[in-house]
């Protein structure tokens, strides 16, 4: 039975930013935790789960996007995390990190989105940097950061 099954989650997550060209980024609040903004992120389901699959699903249930596999960018970048006490409680008893794989997501341009309710209460766009100080995760954070040095790298 794999941990999804059994009630608890996975300690292994995706993180998506997802942009448009002229890195505005899609934000969500937390429904439960109001004035917490992140990007896209979520769990595997499943220990075998392909991460790209995994950030698929996760865009999907929580914007209502459905991106095809080839327009997500995976990052060779994996961060490592102390859970939130206040949320263990989901993993399984003495899971006390996480581990995050990023992506990313580029999209024509800032569009409405269709929230689960259950899990985010609102959505914003913002430009990059407004983006980044709203996000109260430091992996989000240096995510969009690591976004914006990215373009701007590649800036002819």
């Amino acid at each position: 039975m794999n941990a999804a099954a059994a009630g608890t989650k996975i300690p292994r997550s995706v993180l998506v930013v997802i942009h448009t060209p002229a890195l505005d980024i899609l934000l969500l609040e937390r429904a439960a935790r109001p004035g917490y903004w992140q990007s896209v992120t979520g769990s595997l389901d499943a220990p075998d789960e392909p991460l790209e699959q995994a950030a698929l699903r996760e865009v999907r249930e929580e914007t209502g996007i459905r991106a095809d596999p080839g327009a997500l960018e995976p990052w060779p970048v994996v961060n490592t995390f102390e859970i939130y006490p206040q949320w263990r409680q989901r993993f399984a008893p003495g899971t006390t990190h996480n581990v995050e794989h990023l992506f990313s997501l580029q999209v024509a341009g800032p569009a409405p989105v269709v929230l689960d309710p259950g899990e985010h209460t609102a959505w914003r766009w913002l430009p990059w940097r407004a983006a980044a100080e709203a996000c109260f995760s430091w992996t989000n954070r240096d995510a969009i950061r690591m976004l914006a040095a990215r373009r701007e790298a590649a800036a002819p």
